[in-house]
């Protein structure tokens, strides 16, 4: 199969499956979103949400955050994956946020990338979630899936996966086709043993007919 009817089929089938396919990180404003992001490195989305709940009471504005020890910050996120570092970015992040962007989550990437713990996956999931803009974020789920099915091919790095995505998935489903391959990669397309027989896509994937 072509790679374009590879994508024209797998977005097909992602339209009809999951068409309001979104975040599973709970928020309910941008500064809560980038703060569960950020948490979110390395970190289960499960996890994340039952450490945010209490930060964000303590911490409900970036306002407040900037103003935080960081030790206190710690003793709210300890249980999640380095939990020292992104004690020290969620605070700088913080006061980045107040004194350069005016508290405001900025929407353009460059701009994102300045803040403390925002690497580039962080800020495509800030600018296509919140903004609605045609950015892909390639987290592990992505790296992994979209290499499975074939949809990126010698992909080396997430950047390189970023670009050959965009430029086959058309502009207004780009937000969207992010979350369909996180989640199909977090309950279908595992890591260790991939469900291929639950899979509808596994008639035409790349790693289940070369499996098979």
């Amino acid at each position: 199969m072509e790679t374009k009817e590879l994508y024209k089929y797998v977005i097909g089938y992602f339209e009809k499956e999951q068409p309001e396919a979104k975040t599973e990180l709970m928020h309910k404003n941008p500064y809560e979103l980038i703060v569960a992001v950020i948490l979110s490195a390395q970190c289960t989305d499960k996890r994340v949400n039952i450490i945010t709940p209490d930060l964000y009471k303590i911490f409900p504005t970036a306002n407040h955050l900037s103003l935080a020890d960081i030790s206190e910050v710690y003793t709210y996120i300890k249980t999640c994956s380095y939990p020292n570092n992104k004690a020290k970015h969620l605070v700088g992040m913080a006061k980045m946020l107040v004194t350069d962007f005016n508290s405001i989550v900025p929407s353009e990437i460059n701009q994102l990338l300045k803040l403390p713990g925002v690497g580039r996956k962080t800020a495509n999931v800030i600018a296509s979630v919140v903004y609605n803009k045609p950015a892909m974020a390639v987290d592990t789920h992505v790296f992994r899936v979209s290499a499975r099915i074939g949809l990126t091919t010698n992909a080396k790095t997430p950047l390189e996966a970023e670009k050959q995505l965009v430029k086959h998935i058309p502009e207004k489903l780009i937000a969207k086709a992010h979350h369909w391959l996180i989640l199909h990669g977090r309950y279908v397309c595992v890591a260790r043993k991939p469900k291929c027989l639950e899979c509808g896509i596994s008639k035409y994937c790349k790693y289940y007919n070369i499996k098979r």
